[in-house]
């Protein structure tokens, strides 16, 4: 059975950075972050990997590890949102104890979703796929992002309903920041390969695909194993997000993912926007799409409110969802049980 945290009202978060720190010169963000935050409601428990980064990583790993552990063991700490992703968090996975593991909200995007995959994969904890600390500093949420608090808050049986967003960000402009923090100029559009709605129900998995497919052959990307312990016999949806990979990359480590038998008793697979998938010749994304729908029989939908071209819905780690795809629309049902 999958165990849901619950947000609880002028929540403690802990930071701290299992991938990428801030360096000094952006450490007024973080603390731009923070205030807003505090403005909320929120107190914070700020760790010393937050404020340090040099050769792509916060830290060591043992440091990263001990830190995250330290606030997982801290009763004071009610979540964990890192400041961001990054590069090499999957160095830090074999210094952590996913035994016995407090079951607390952890959120996050991009290198994050590696940890995020692994815990409830090890441990039937919820994590949540979603946006990073550094991006709720703004005066005001957009819609789509401001569900996060909602979403957290949903109680264990209970279920929470999200809709695609109206418009999204084509590229990231940091020297001019809306109140909302992201320059949403494009119309959102969700696509499927079908051109068709898409119906389907299913226990969420997924994240960045560039970190998440190295967990496979490892202790820590047993998909097999958590489907036999917390979900039996129950399908899966997939939300998969392309940060930097070519399409031969991406096709590459989705036949990896098949091979490695993590699609089996897949009922669907949602791809996010990317700011990627380079075509190599004319192969493009969309032919990616098309041939891994054929040879799984699974509707696939792209375009979706997921990765690095915010914004993005909060997807749960292990919540039952019910997803419906129609007229370049989509609404995404997680129920909590």
């Amino acid at each position: 059975m999958i165990q849901f945290p619950v947000m609880k009202k002028n929540a403690t978060i802990g930071i701290t950075a299992p991938s990428s720190g801030v360096p000094e010169d952006l450490h007024d963000i973080l603390k731009s972050a923070i205030g807003r935050m505090e403005q909320k409601g929120y107190s914070f428990k700020i760790g010393e990997t937050a404020w340090t980064d040099d050769k792509a990583r916060s830290a060591s790993a043992e440091k990263r590890a001990v830190e995250l552990k330290e606030m997982l063991a801290d009763e004071t700490v009610d979540m964990i949102i890192p400041p961001w992703g990054g590069e090499l968090l999957i160095e830090m996975l074999e210094h952590m104890n996913f035994n016995n593991m407090p079951a607390k909200w952890m959120m996050g995007y991009s290198d994050t979703s590696t940890l995020l995959l692994a815990i409830t994969l090890n441990t039937g904890i919820a994590t949540a796929h979603g946006t990073n600390l550094i991006d709720l500093r703004g005066e005001e949420s957009d819609a789509t992002t401001a569900m996060w608090e909602i979403v957290l808050s949903t109680e264990k049986g209970e279920a929470v309903t999200q809709h695609s967003s109206k418009c999204y960000q084509k590229e990231w402009d940091f020297e001019n920041p809306t109140p909302h923090i992201f320059n949403l100029s494009e119309e959102t559009h969700w696509q499927t390969v079908s051109g068709q709605s898409v119906r389907a129900e299913g226990r969420l998995l997924g994240g960045c695909i560039d970190t998440i497919r190295h967990l496979i052959g490892t202790p820590y990307g047993n998909v097999q194993k958590f489907r036999e312990k917390y979900i039996p016999d129950e399908p899966v949806i997939w939300y998969l997000e392309n940060c930097e990979m070519s399409t031969t990359d991406l096709r590459r480590s989705l036949v990896q993912m098949k091979l490695a038998g993590w699609f089996k008793n897949v009922s669907a697979i949602m791809f996010g926007r990317s700011p990627a998938n380079m075509p190599v010749e004319n192969y493009m994304a969309e032919d990616v799409y098309k041939a891994l729908s054929e040879e799984l029989d699974v509707p696939i939908a792209y375009d979706i409110d997921c990765g690095h071209m915010p914004p993005q819905i909060t997807f749960i780690n292990g919540a039952y969802a019910k997803v419906i795809v129609k007229n370049g629309h989509g609404t995404v049902l997680q129920r909590f049980s």
